[in-house]
This record gives structure tokens, C-alpha cells and sequence, in this order.
């Protein structure tokens, strides 16, 4: 183990990709060597340490970093928020790159399983969980730090979504020292059109954007199908793309948390700009469990609970991986199975990138 911005860390190495996943919390960053040579974190550490904040804090916030598994996704009144996983310590366990956890908050016994392959710039993440009954929300919480760039430079797209929505209410509330910019409980069709607060729209595919502000909306993407088996987020930083791959049958929505300087409380005090959390989950926007089980959507056929068995287990999957593209790429079109073990990013601009991938990965029955 070795100590990572302020938090003791257990660290994994194999060929092109190098991990960190905070003992405390379970946050995960990573590091990439591209073709190129070059090596890429494009995961976010918060501009604080652990011990430079209040330790009352969750370790959610003192730790904040990177990717996380939220099992409850939000807040809720028995336990932290974003649940145990996010917050307790995970343990190594005798398999190779697996860390176990038995949540007091819910019962479940989590194991987190990160496996890497020497030639790719992927980590292939599994949540496997046991002993868990109800109905929960969940999600995987990765936050992107875009500060190097140019205002506008990075570029955002997704899979083709059914139905996108801000956040139902105050997202950023002024009484609490926040700001938000876009317009609350606004249903949109178009990421280039979203509505401000204060009239006119906004691109969200331009990043990073907006100062001061707080924001978030919801997406839910389409179905898989046999053409398009996984759907997709990514991002066009500098020089490549970070994008993530998930089963939307297991993680209907994502989340955009838009974070650039719009929280003036402790411990954000303004600090925490330019970062873009990239949020796949089962959840009713970043709302509690209690709500997340009044099925708001339910009418839309939006599932923001799933039911678990406690003597079923459920594997959670995602991949998430980097791909170095030319400097005219552009921003992605679409992400696409290459044969079984290749993806290809195709470009608004046409342009086509291969790259190493085990996308069946994500094909696994999430139930045993």
C-alpha cells in the first residue's frame, strides 16, 4: 500500500495501466500509458487532503476522488451517504485484485473486483453483492478532472437516451451558499439545447463551462440491442478519450454532475472547479433511497430500483478505458463492437479509432 493524496492506498500494476483504490472509501484513480508514450490520469482528486478538512465529514467528502460504488446511491437516513461502499474501509482478500466489504448500512457483503489487462487502457470493474434484499438504487460515480483544458476544449457525448431531465428541483441552493445555472425540472432532447435558469439555453457538450455553478441532469439511455450490446459515455480530453461502457439493463441513467465552483460551503469553498462527474446508476437523480422507491418515473418506464435476492448473487459491470485519438478526431459518434475484442470510435468528424477492448465482458448475467 502506499499513501495517494493524503489516503492510504493499495496500488496495482500490469502492462499500460496503473491503479490506486483508497483502502478507506474504495475511490478509485488511475494512470494510462498511451501509444504515444504519454501518460494520462484523467480521474479527479479533490483539491483537499484528507486531513486538511473536518473530520466529522463522510469519508465520501474527505476522500473524494476518482470512481466510487454507491450501494444506496444518495443520501439516506441509517448510514452515510452513498452508503458504506463509499465510505467504510474494503479489505484485500486472497483473489488476485479483490476487495471485500460487509456493509452495516445494508447487510450486503460487497466484493469489488478490478481486473486489468496488460495490453489494454481499461479497467474492467465488477461490484458482486450478496446477501442484500429489497429494492436499492445504486451507481458508479466517476469524476473527470478537466482543469488542464481550455474553457469549452473538452467534449462531452453519450449513446443515444430516451428521455433527459435537470435535476426536479434545487440542485444548488442558494440558502446553503450554492449556485445552480440551469433551470430545474427541465426535460430536453438535445445536450447542445439545455435550459438556463435565466432564460436561453446552454451546451452541455462543451467542458469545462459555466463558473460558478452546480449542476446536474439525468439521462436514460436507450436499450442495448444486438448491434449496439453496451451503451456508452465519453469524453474528448487532450489528445484521447476517456469513455465508460455499461449494460443499461443493470445502469438505465447517467448522471452529469457538473461541478465548476458552484458549492462556497466547507469544503468546497469554491475550489472544487472544472471536474465532471460521469455517473451510471439506478437511481432517481442524486435523491435519496426513499425516494428512488416511489418510482417518479415510473411512468416513463424508468426503473430506479432494482430488487435483490440475499441468496442471489448480482454482478454490477462496467468498463472503463482510454483510447489516444488524433488531434482533428473530433468529438465521438458512436462506440462499437470490433470483432470480440476491439472497440471503434468513430468521430462527428469521421475519423476512426481502434482500440484493444474485452467489451463482451459487460455480456456476463448480472444474476447467479
Amino acid at each position: 500500500m502506499d499513501t495517494i493524496h493524503g489516503a492510504a492506498s493499495f496500488t496495482i500494476t500490469e502492462g499500460l495501466t496503473s491503479l490506486a483504490l483508497t483502502q478507506t472509501g474504495g475511490h478509485l484513480t488511475a494512470t494510462f500509458t498511451l501509444p504515444s508514450g504519454r501518460n494520462v490520469s484523467p480521474y479527479a482528486l479533490a483539491p483537499w487532503t484528507p486531513e486538511e478538512v473536518d473530520s466529522d465529514l463522510p469519508v465520501l467528502l474527505t476522500h473524494l476522488r476518482g470512481d466510487f460504488f454507491c450501494l444506496p446511491f444518495g443520501p439516506q437516513t441509517d448510514g452515510p451517504p452513498h452508503g458504506d461502499t463509499a465510505n467504510a474501509d474494503w479489505q484485500a482478500t486472497v483473489h488476485t485484485n479483490t476487495f471485500a466489504l460487509t456493509t452495516t448500512d445494508t447487510s450486503a457483503q460487497v466484493s469489488k473486483v478490478l481486473t486489468i489487462h496488460p495490453d489494454h487502457r481499461a479497467l474492467y470493474l465488477s461490484h458482486r453483492i450478496t446477501g442484500l434484499s429489497g429494492r436499492w438504487s445504486y451507481g458508479s460515480h466517476p469524476i473527470l478532472d478537466l482543469s488542464a483544458l481550455p474553457d469549452g476544449a473538452g467534449r462531452l457525448t453519450v449513446s443515444p437516451f430516451r428521455w433527459a431531465s435537470t435535476y426536479p428541483g434545487l440542485f444548488s441552493d442558494p440558502a446553503n451558499h450554492e449556485n445552480q445555472a440551469l433551470a430545474p425540472d427541465a426535460v430536453f432532447t438535445d445536450l447542445t439545447a439545455v435550459p438556463l435558469a435565466n432564460g436561453g439555453t446552454t451546451d452541455l457538450t462543451r467542458y469545462p463551462a459555466r463558473p460558478g455553478f452546480d449542476d446536474l441532469v439525468m439521462l436514460v439511455n436507450e436499450p442495448a440491442s444486438d448491434a449496439q450490446p453496451f451503451a456508452w459515455t465519453a469524453v474528448l480530453l487532450d489528445g484521447y478519450v476517456w469513455f465508460c461502457l455499461k449494460d443499461p439493463a443493470d445502469f438505465p441513467a447517467t448522471l452529469f454532475w457538473i461541478s465548476n465552483g458552484g458549492r462556497e460551503g466547507a469544503p468546497w469553498n469554491s475550489r472544487h472547479t472544472k471536474r465532471l462527474g460521469l455517473e451510471e446508476v439506478c437511481s432517481h437523480f442524486c435523491d435519496s433511497i426513499d425516494v428512488s422507491r416511489e418510482d417518479r418515473l415510473a411512468d416513463k418506464n424508468i426503473p430506479t430500483t432494482r430488487e435483490f435476492h440475499p441468496d442471489q448473487e448480482t454482478s454490477l459491470r462496467l468498463i472503463q478505458a482510454v483510447a489516444e485519438v488524433p488531434a482533428d478526431f473530433g468529438p465521438l459518434q458512436s462506440i462499437t463492437p470490433h470483432g470480440n475484442d476491439a472497440a471503434l470510435l468513430t468521430s462527428t468528424t469521421g475519423r476512426e479509432v481502434t482500440t484493444p477492448l474485452n467489451w463482451p465482458f459487460l455480456t456476463v448475467p448480472t444474476i447467479s
